[in-house]
């Protein structure tokens, strides 16, 4: 007789689709960036409040683009890698310093308007740089979409989440333009336009968020999950 102890038979695992770590961040400052032009809310909170509003959508923004560069399993691109490694990689990184340039541009108006309360609130005054930095961005991860099946991860990039990316930051780069200020008048050169942008990009980056799933596998028998 065999002394030998037979394993049990592994439980049986399914594959669930999951919100990725950084949508949150990407969610969370969407809705306050959307939130943060409405006009009944700037009217009802004030200046301050409101220009708070879009810098703390800032910050999450930043988070986001944190995760998604540093802690979601990329890695930096080496000469091995495939071109769509290399513009998903850089396209996480050129998102991320377009999030950093968006704090700046919202600490500025947060800053102008806690030291003149008297003064009334435009919002957020979209940065130029931070929205060039995410159209440059959305474009590479166009091209990692593109060939997705060659990606570390090939629920990182998908054809309706790239694509809503690439609306948002065409909006809001049209908002950036109508930010300009005329030099004549100092005054912004179309401050509807800029609010209109900045809703309607916030809401593509916020659809984009909430459709991003990433694969996981899961136990029947055990509560938890766990990544592949």
């Amino acid at each position: 007789m065999s002394t030998h102890h037979e394993r049990p038979p592994r439980p049986p695992r399914t594959r669930i689709m999951r919100l990725r770590r950084e949508s949150w961040g990407f969610a969370v400052g969407s809705v306050l960036f959307a939130v943060g032009v409405v006009p009944w809310y700037v009217d009802a909170v004030g200046a301050v409040w409101d220009a708070a509003t879009f810098f703390a959508g800032s910050v999450f923004f930043t988070l986001g683009g944190f995760i998604q560069l540093a802690l979601s399993g990329r890695r930096p691109p080496r000469r091995s890698s495939s071109p769509a490694d290399f513009a998903d990689w850089w396209s996480a990184a050129v998102q991320f310093v377009g999030t950093l340039l968006f704090n700046v541009s919202t600490a500025a108006v947060l800053i102008g308007a806690i030291r003149s309360t008297s003064t009334p609130s435009t919002g957020w005054t979209p940065d130029a740089w931070g929205s060039a930095a995410f159209l440059v961005a959305s474009v590479l991860a166009l091209v990692a979409a593109r060939r997705r099946h060659e990606l570390w991860d090939p629920d990182a990039r998908t054809a309706h989440g790239t694509w809503l990316n690439m609306a948002g930051s065409v909006a809001f780069g049209f908002s950036a333009v109508g930010a300009y200020v005329v030099p004549a008048s100092g005054t912004i050169y179309d401050l509807h336009w800029v609010n209109l942008g900045t809703f309607l990009g916030a809401v593509c980056f916020f659809l984009a968020a909430v459709l991003a799933r990433r694969s996981m596998e899961y136990e029947a028998h055990h509560p938890g999950l766990s990544t592949t």
